[in-house]
């Protein structure tokens, strides 16, 4: 049975909403997935896209799916009172290694500290940042709209990663992931309200937030991964620029 990662957040919905394939699922942060997969213990996860340029040599990833958006993404937030352009300190999350490097990009002139120490502004991802924005009055600034106002690109915060030594059965598993999410985006209100008594959040607010998420890994995400990495590796955050590396269909259907 292929070991599967499942980020912990309410964003993996539309991927699991229908999926038809035995799975392991192995749930977590999007660190504890970097980690899983690297460390051999999980076959097929989708892990912070800077993660996988880290570890090229040893990774491959599905050509159809990541996990991105176009313009705001809505769980992925800076907050902050202070005029961005004036913050020097940023208490970053553990959680994601993708969204502290993009606030790095965004904000090159600030210093990184622990979340939970003082600073004029904090990273949240995930629920955390969708509840914050409900409950915070503070300016919260959406790192997937500043993004796209700075490139005119997508943002792929992650992709779904294999070890290079591909698991028999990837090709299913890929094909019946697409299929759960065609399913979700065609019962938009059934997928809003069953992810609102699993999670907790409003049914329409969450069928908005999933309008705002990207799956498919087109032609525009990837040129939105490379640009990413090319600012990530201009502010010393990435050696250099990996080519993408897929898992080949052959491979996945052996």
């Amino acid at each position: 049975m292929i070991r599967l990662g499942r980020i912990g957040y309410v964003n993996m919905a539309p991927v699991f909403y229908r999926l038809d394939a035995e799975v392991e699922e192995l749930v977590g942060v999007p660190t504890d997935l970097n980690r899983a997969l690297l460390a051999g213990e999980c076959d097929l996860a989708p892990i912070s896209s800077i993660e996988y340029a880290r570890n090229a040599d040893r990774l491959r990833i599905l050509p159809r799916l990541c996990v991105g958006s176009e313009g705001a993404v809505d769980s992925i937030q800076l907050v902050s009172r202070t005029p961005l352009e004036h913050v020097r300190t940023v208490a970053v999350t553990p959680e994601s290694a993708t969204s502290v490097v993009l606030t790095k990009v965004l904000l090159p002139e600030a210093e990184h500290v622990p979340l939970g120490e003082e600073a004029e502004a904090t990273l949240l991802i995930g629920d955390a940042a969708l509840k914050s924005a409900f409950e915070d009055p503070t300016p919260h600034h959406d790192l997937g709209r500043l993004w796209l106002e700075r490139t005119g690109l997508p943002m792929v915060f992650a992709v779904w990663a294999a070890p290079k030594d591909v698991r028999a059965g990837l090709g299913e598993l890929e094909e019946a992931l697409v299929a759960s999410v065609r399913l979700a985006r065609a019962e938009p209100e059934r997928l809003a309200h069953e992810a609102s008594e699993r999670y907790g959040y409003p049914a329409g607010f969450l069928a908005r937030y999933f309008e705002k998420l990207r799956y498919s890994f087109g032609p525009r995400e990837r040129a939105g991964l490379l640009t990413f990495l090319e600012l990530a590796r201009d502010v010393g955050e990435l050696d250099e620029v990996p080519e993408l590396r897929f898992v080949a269909r052959a491979e996945a259907a052996v």
